[in-house]
């Protein structure tokens, strides 16, 4: 009997060993991270503009961030020398166990690194490149203390530029679990320029921004950017009217409805990264596909 107890102990301690790693949940957008040369004017458009709450950055001592929730921001960096036209430095998604994320990632052959980094607030992430080489962080975070927006909320998405779909759903898709929630374009029988897939166990999601353009500052800006859901675009737009939050904007910004059937804002910060505003339900059908998750509810 003692024999048979040590094997059959054994063979768990065998078969614990031996066990493949589990995902651990994937359930929101954490940030976007953007370069800006003028601190002062990017400032004033999260600040003044979207309400933001400004905070230092435990990440990067040159950093700061603008919260709009208190596990959701905007993080803005000094602008490299070296940054060429691209204004993107990474983005974050959040999760409930970065160390596990960090084990399940390099059991999918992906590069990680050798442990997760700690920031002076307690919050943990790791960073790894996705296949274009985008850097894509996902972060145990550690709440700041900051009231939720009570105009912007909720990060809702982020958009990135995207070369190869196929090749970047081998990442997203494949290991990471996200999955499909819209597709369309600007012609209804052209290939999808904007593919948009949810994290696995929340509503928020990733939107490839597909091009194989050459692309200016301002395009960049334009595809890499931030979404933030509201329930109302009327009253959001009135607000922002009435409090002369749009002074920096072009005459032209007004609210319109997207190819996905959504009223939808586009606000520009100062080194011309997008915060698309968005209401959060579809007045009505989409353009070339159905939505195939749920939306989010606030």
């Amino acid at each position: 009997m003692k024999l048979a107890g040590i094997v059959l102990v054994g063979l768990a301690i065998c078969g614990g060993a031996l066990a493949a790693p589990v995902r651990p949940p994937l359930t929101s957008v954490s940030h976007l991270a953007v370069y800006a040369a003028d601190a002062a004017k990017t400032e004033r458009f999260y600040v003044h503009d979207l309400g933001a709450v400004k905070m230092s950055d435990p990440e990067n001592p040159a950093g700061t961030r603008y919260y709009f929730s208190p596990a959701q921001f905007v993080e803005v960096l000094p602008l490299p020398a070296n940054a060429g036209l691209n204004r993107m430095d990474h983005m974050a998604f959040n999760t409930a166990d970065v160390e596990a994320m960090r084990k399940y990632l390099a059991s999918k052959k992906v590069a990680v690194p050798k442990a997760v980094t700690r920031g002076s607030d307690g919050s943990q992430w790791i960073e790894v490149k996705d296949p274009e080489g985008n850097r894509v962080q996902f972060v145990q975070a550690a709440p700041a203390t900051v009231p939720v927006n009570p105009l912007f909320g909720h990060i809702i998405h982020v958009g990135a530029v995207v070369h190869d779909r196929a090749l970047q759903d081998t990442f997203y898709r494949d290991i990471l679990g996200f999955r499909p929630y819209w597709f369309g374009g600007m012609k209804d029988d052209a290939p999808p320029q904007w593919v948009s897939q949810q994290v696995p166990d929340g509503p928020d999601w990733l939107e490839y921004m597909v091009t194989s353009n050459t692309l200016t500052q301002a395009q960049m800006g334009v595809l890499n950017h931030i979404a933030l859901g509201v329930p109302n675009m009327e009253a959001v737009y009135t607000k922002l009217w009435n409090e002369d939050r749009l002074q920096g904007q072009a005459p032209t910004t007004t609210p319109k409805i997207g190819r996905d059937a959504k009223w939808q804002l586009n606000l520009i910060d100062p080194d011309a990264t997008r915060a698309e505003v968005m209401e959060l339900h579809a007045i009505g059908k989409p353009c070339c596909s159905p939505f195939t998750a749920s939306d989010p509810d606030k």
